[in-house]
């Protein structure tokens, strides 16, 4: 079971790379549908680990970061945006 939260934290942190790295580079808007659901996987995946190892500091800030990323995907959904 450790082995899956240690894989799960380090695909959350590739995740959340990826998705800033892919903004930062232009090649993925900050508002589309793609970018938010990598930073809601990536962050949920991050605060699973977090807590496991008792990182409470984190799994905190990423609790917060899913939930961002949760209303932004709604938001999106609502308005029909689907890239």
């Amino acid at each position: 079971m450790d082995l899956l939260f240690e894989v799960a934290g380090w695909l959350g942190a590739g995740l959340l790379l990826l998705g800033y790295g892919l903004v930062s580079a232009g090649r993925l808007p900050a508002g589309g549908l793609a970018y938010q659901v990598v930073n809601l996987a990536g962050s949920l995946a991050l605060m699973a680990n977090s807590a496991r190892n008792d990182a409470w500091p984190s799994a905190g800030l990423n609790l917060v970061w899913a939930v961002i990323g949760a209303v932004a995907l709604v938001r999106l959904v609502r308005i029909g945006v689907s890239t």
